[in-house]
């Protein structure tokens, strides 16, 4: 390897909700007790050091000694359109395509409040992203939950039936496409896309596309960008995406939509700017530039290896020392979404319980119901192996025990 993805780092007291969020309420982990550590997997961000071209382009930009009002450089714009060439095969995209965002939530919500109004229903996969769940909601829209099915190979699969009886059914005009999906770590195959917008078309839906793991996708398979599909999913999606979950950047925040229609993008772009906030910083935009570098592309690629070997490794443990527990193996993102369901029941416990008995010893993993798992945990893989086999060698001592 090239870069480092092995070296522990100590992130408290350093702005980091991860380690220094633990004890304070709402979703976060109770503290360990004491003569354990944390190891934090429930924050979906990365705990491995930064890409170099990354801090060196913010670093450079900061020896100028301004920063008034700009304007976005060209270079962002090419960056992100040879990043989209290269990576993902995108063609014909132009920089009045690309749209400045805050964040894919803030994206999410302006599309929303474009296209529909307060009580409208919104069509979700579930189990789906809790930011999905309070952004749909605070805005006064309803959501209508489309359950992925396990088919007989375990692989999760969108139930096209259910959709077509949902969006007929409830005249629902919006939906919330998520690709790679998290927290269950499909990369969806181009057939399932094409049936999926197919019935989009049919009932005249506004898709909103999520693809902001789109860069973590592991050996094996491919991402297909949702606008790819066809001429009509070009016109009626809206793409959003960033370099936040990549290159670990949440902190600075920046992400961009990508909106091929004129109509649909003058909607959206005008419902965003009613704030006034939705405004680009510029050492974010030099982050973008930084990361979407050749130093970049070599650095997602070793990524994507020390992933796959995170996941292959936690999954065998499961599969061979874990009775009870089942999971699913992710073809992207790098959560793991164990389903406790037959654990619980054989040892007459709640996830509820399972979580404290985890959080206790240091394995600082996230509550899979609010996600709508219902005996599920959510746990974060993107650390060095030898915390994601302490966290699970923990696991088999103090907590999946008798």
């Amino acid at each position: 390897m090239t870069y480092d993805f092995t070296s522990i780092m100590d992130r408290h007291g350093q702005d980091a909700v991860a380690v220094d969020g633990l004890g304070t309420g709402g979703g976060a982990p109770e503290r360990p007790r004491e003569g354990f550590d944390c190891i934090p997997m429930w924050v979906a961000d990365m705990n491995f050091p930064v890409l170099p071209a990354i801090t060196d382009a913010v670093a450079h930009r900061l020896q100028q000694p301004h920063f008034g009002y700009f304007e976005p450089r060209q270079e962002y714009f090419d960056r992100i359109i040879s990043w989209q060439r290269d990576r993902n095969g995108v063609t014909g995209l132009t920089p009045e395509c690309i749209g400045y965002e805050n964040g894919v939530l803030g994206g999410l919500v302006s599309t929303l409040e474009a296209f529909t109004a307060p009580g409208d229903s919104v069509l979700v996969h579930s189990p789906t992203y809790i930011g999905f769940t309070k952004s749909i909601e605070n805005i006064g829209r309803r959501i209508e939950l489309s359950p992925l099915v396990l088919d007989d190979g375990g692989c999760w699969r969108m139930d096209y039936a259910d959709m077509e009886r949902r969006l007929a059914d409830g005249r629902i005009h919006a939906a919330v496409l998520c690709s790679p999906h998290n927290p269950c770590g499909r990369v969806w195959e181009r057939w399932e896309l094409e049936r999926a917008l197919d019935l989009y078309r049919k009932y005249d839906v506004v898709v909103i596309s999520d693809e902001i793991w789109s860069d973590i996708v592991l050996p094996g398979h491919t991402h297909i960008p949702t606008q790819s599909i066809s001429a009509d999913a070009r016109r009626r999606t809206v793409a959003l995406y960033a370099p936040s979950k990549t290159f670990n950047l949440a902190g600075l925040v920046g992400s961009y939509h990508i909106i091929y229609d004129d109509y649909l993008r003058d909607r959206v772009v005008s419902q965003s700017s009613k704030s006034h906030y939705n405004a680009m910083n510029v050492l974010s935009m030099h982050a973008l530039i930084g990361a979407y570098s050749e130093e970049g592309r070599a650095w997602v690629d070793e990524l994507r290896q020390v992933i796959d070997g995170n996941v292959t490794w936690a999954c065998d443990l499961v599969d061979a020392h874990f009775p009870g527990i089942s999971v699913v193996r992710p073809q992207g993102t790098y959560m793991l979404f164990l389903d406790c369901e037959e654990w619980c029941s054989a040892h007459g416990r709640d996830v509820g319980e399972l979580l404290r008995r985890g959080w206790d010893v240091g394995v600082g993993w996230q509550d899979g119901r609010p996600f709508h798992g219902p005996h599920h945990i959510r746990m974060n893989l993107a650390l060095p192996l030898s915390r994601v086999q302490d966290a699970f060698q923990r696991l088999q001592r103090h907590v999946f025990t008798d």
